[in-house]
């Protein structure tokens, strides 16, 4: 199983797919702001997320940058789940572009 880069406006479509958001920034990032409906994903919570997420729903991984979220996008499609995507330019595009669709809190 691979995993695909997508750029900020890609993520839309997957979005409305019902795709689940993962952000593995820092927790205080994450909860300063996150995409709309994004969950943090931590290794504490990681393989809960893995027994608990039907694995055909697609999955979009966030980072900072779009560095790291490869490297996560790369696990969860290893651990078998058939649509994972990292998200070119991170939460800091996103949160340029469509500032709109961010949210604080956990």
């Amino acid at each position: 199983m691979t995993y695909t880069c997508i750029d900020i406006t890609d993520a839309l479509p997957i979005i409305e797919n019902n795709a689940a958001i993962v952000d593995i920034r820092d927790l205080v990032s994450f909860q300063n702001s996150h995409m709309t409906n994004a969950i943090s994903l931590t290794n504490d919570n990681v393989q809960n997320f893995i027994d608990n997420t039907e694995k055909n729903q697609p999955i979009i991984v966030c980072c900072y940058h779009g560095n790291s979220s490869k490297g996560a996008a790369e696990y969860l499609a290893s651990q078998g789940f058939k649509e994972v995507c990292s998200l070119n330019g991170g939460f800091s595009q996103w949160s340029a572009m469509f500032p709109d669709q961010c949210e604080t809190g956990n």
